[in-house]
């Protein structure tokens, strides 16, 4: 009678690793890149964080950019800041919904603004807030400077989104208005500006002339 060999039985499922004595090199590939992708956007918000707690502290202290008029080693600083904050937020859309709303100057290099706010006095009275009050939906824009407690200076503009951080505007018309009365004047030009960063609480803005605008999310939304 013929002797039956018995053969070890055949799993139909490979092994993945066919030598224990050696680890699998696949087994934990995308655990790795998971981790890796996780360290990377943790060390870009640690990144974003400091610049802008950098930021925020250089222009502190600066009168909405009056001070830094008179120092060109502050302004170099805050520039220099802008630019590793604006490296942080260079892949972010910055024109979609969130970009809507009253927003509050903290600082600028714009020196028409500059001029207003420093010589208010002149026609008696001070300037107070200085907004900017965007609706993406609506596609309008208002550049405000108030003059407590009655007057503002306002002036409507249209904008079209171009791009993912830049926006188009366009000037329509132009008020001045007292506590009883208002001057009409006319609209006055074009241009754009680029959200190089915005968060939950402060947007930082350059604009077609080279301009810089650091300006927080207001604690209020302002109407005409």
């Amino acid at each position: 009678m013929s002797k039956i060999l018995s053969l070890p039985a055949i799993s139909s499922r490979p092994n993945p690793n066919p030598n224990p004595d050696f680890p699998n090199p696949h087994r934990h590939r995308r655990s790795r890149g998971t981790t890796l992708a996780r360290s990377s956007l943790t060390d870009q918000s640690l990144s974003a964080a400091a610049a802008k707690r950098d930021l925020l502290d250089l222009i502190s202290d600066q009168d909405r950019g009056l001070r830094t008029q008179n120092d060109p080693s502050r302004l170099t600083k805050i520039v220099e800041a802008i630019d590793a904050l604006a490296v942080s937020g260079r892949d972010t859309v910055t024109t979609g919904p969130s970009l809507s709303g009253t927003w509050r100057l903290m600082w600028t290099t714009e020196k028409e603004q500059l001029f207003i706010i420093k010589n208010a006095f002149l026609f008696g009275t001070r300037t107070g807030d200085v907004l900017q009050v965007i609706d993406v939906d609506e596609g309008v824009l208002n550049n405000v400077i108030t003059f407590p407690p009655h007057g503002v200076f306002f002036v409507r503009s249209t904008v079209e989104i171009a791009s993912t951080q830049r926006v188009n505007f366009r000037f329509t018309s132009a008020v001045l208005r007292g506590e009883n009365w208002e001057l009409p004047l006319p609209p006055f030009g074009q241009g754009w500006f680029e959200s190089v960063y915005l968060d939950d609480e402060i947007r930082v803005v350059k604009d077609i002339r080279g301009d810089y605008l650091v300006i927080d999310r207001a604690p209020y939304s302002w109407k005409e």
